[in-house]
């Protein structure tokens, strides 16, 4: 009972002054009586001594001497414990406790324990960034299916023998690409930005102009048509952007600069010329056909369409339709599912034949009498009764407008319409005449 007070005496409530410090208070002395029974000798402890009682800490008394040694009573019954135990227990507690919060705690609450450093970021890298995170979602893959024959088997396969790129241009699904990108596809998959694929139909194509149209059956929250601008404003030097699939590699950004305006290039599929086309340096691989390139704003200004490569790849020189020339296209494939462009009705020589005889202008081999020039009296290149070849007309001009080769007659013709009457001056032996002639469609177009 008297060590039992004793240590309980030396509790101290929140509301008294704080007791004085460990180092500076003096050793606890116990009655005789208890001491004897249940302490060894003060000289062998050198003790700094932690009562507690009921499982209580109390305050520390310390020696001079730093072997120290710990003093527990629990319930009137004392142990003795070494420093270096204690610290050893102390340390394995705060062990446990640190791993059991890392397996109870969630993933973001161990991530507080990695110190990263915080990207930093120019103001031109950042606008790069915003803009093909932006635009990304617009870009499709497209996969060109074909049907093959299994030579030993004799079994039918489909297998994809081409891939590329497009946009999607509404929010009814319709995807813009390259004719050249699905020319003799079976069948056709589109991949959307979030992976998820859809069977496409052909709404139509161009062949001359090397743009075709496409629909899927997509839900319409996960089709963001991309933001259309103009390309007659455009000068070289801008930069610009272009997003595909290069080499199958699904949504690459490329950057660049246009390097050049009003660039002529052929049709692959027509030989039939493309102008006001754009040159940009921005790296055009394979794959990357029938992808948007993009101005600073992220807006449309042309689908990368070809390059100019000895080796097949990037060289530097890539070309891109002009948007205010697929616009035009698109509306009317979707609206009709072809385009109505007018013909003279003629096959015409190479340029270089006409430039051996000295003469400038397009030479007709062959006008079909069922064929707008035809009707109208021009007169083919054709052999007499002993095999000499007599010269067709040669045409130098259309409405007055100087012709010296087929692409100044093609885009000449690009600015008519179906219907319309135009004057044709050709070169007919020695002497030159006008004949009018009456535009009309093609045939696999009416």
């Amino acid at each position: 009972m008297a060590a039992s007070s004793l240590l309980n005496s030396t509790f101290f409530h929140a509301s008294s002054p704080p007791p004085p410090s460990p180092y500076n208070r003096k050793p606890i002395s116990f009655p005789s009586s208890s001491s004897k029974s249940l302490f060894p000798p003060r000289s062998s402890l050198n003790p700094l001594i932690l009562s507690i009682h009921q499982n209580s800490l109390i305050t520390p008394n310390c020696s001079s001497n730093n072997n120290n040694n710990y003093l527990f009573a629990k319930q009137n019954r004392f142990f003795f414990f070494s420093s270096a135990a204690l610290d050893s227990l102390l340390l394995l507690c705060a062990s446990l406790a640190l791993s059991i919060s890392l397996f109870v705690g969630d993933v973001d609450s161990a991530s507080a324990f990695v110190v990263t450093t915080p990207r930093k970021l120019q103001t031109d890298e950042l606008a790069t960034v915003r803009l093909f995170q932006e635009n990304t979602p617009s870009v499709v893959y497209i996969t060109n299916l074909a049907v093959k024959q299994d030579a030993f088997t004799l079994d039918v396969l489909e297998v994809p023998q081409g891939s590329g790129s497009g946009f999607v241009w509404d929010k009814q699904g319709h995807v813009v690409t390259n004719y050249h990108v699905i020319r003799g596809a079976s069948d056709l998959r589109v991949t959307l930005a979030d992976q998820t694929t859809y069977d496409a139909r052909v709404v139509g194509f161009d062949q001359d102009k090397d743009v075709a149209v496409l629909r899927v059956d997509a839900p319409k929250d996960k089709l963001r048509p991309i933001p259309v601008g103009i390309s007659a404003d455009l000068l070289v030097g801008q930069k610009v952007f272009a997003i595909g699939n290069p080499f199958g590699l699904d949504h690459t950004l490329t950057t660049g600069v246009i390097s050049g305006l009003r660039r002529e290039i052929s049709s692959a599929a027509t030989g039939r010329p493309i102008q006001d086309v754009i040159q940009t340096d921005a790296a055009i691989n394979p794959g990357n056909s029938g992808g948007p390139l993009l101005d600073s704003s992220g807006s449309l200004i042309g689908i990368n369409t070809a390059i100019y490569s000895p080796s097949g790849a990037s060289s530097g020189v890539g070309f891109s339709i002009p948007v205010d020339t697929v616009g035009g296209i698109v509306d009317q494939l979707v609206r009709f599912g072809k385009v109505t462009r007018p013909i003279l009705g003629i096959k015409f020589a190479p340029d270089q034949s006409v430039e051996q005889l000295g003469v400038s202008g397009v030479l007709v081999l062959d006008a079909p009498a069922s064929g707008p020039a035809g009707k109208a009296g021009l007169q083919p290149t054709k052999r007499d009764a002993y095999g000499r070849l007599i010269l067709g007309d040669i045409i130098t001009s259309v409405n007055g407008k100087k012709v010296t080769n087929g692409s100044d007659l093609y885009r000449i013709l690009d600015q008519c319409k179906v219907g319309e009457k135009v004057t044709v001056e050709v070169l007919r032996g020695d002497h030159k005449e006008k004949i009018p002639v009456t535009l009309e469609p093609k045939a696999d177009e009416s």
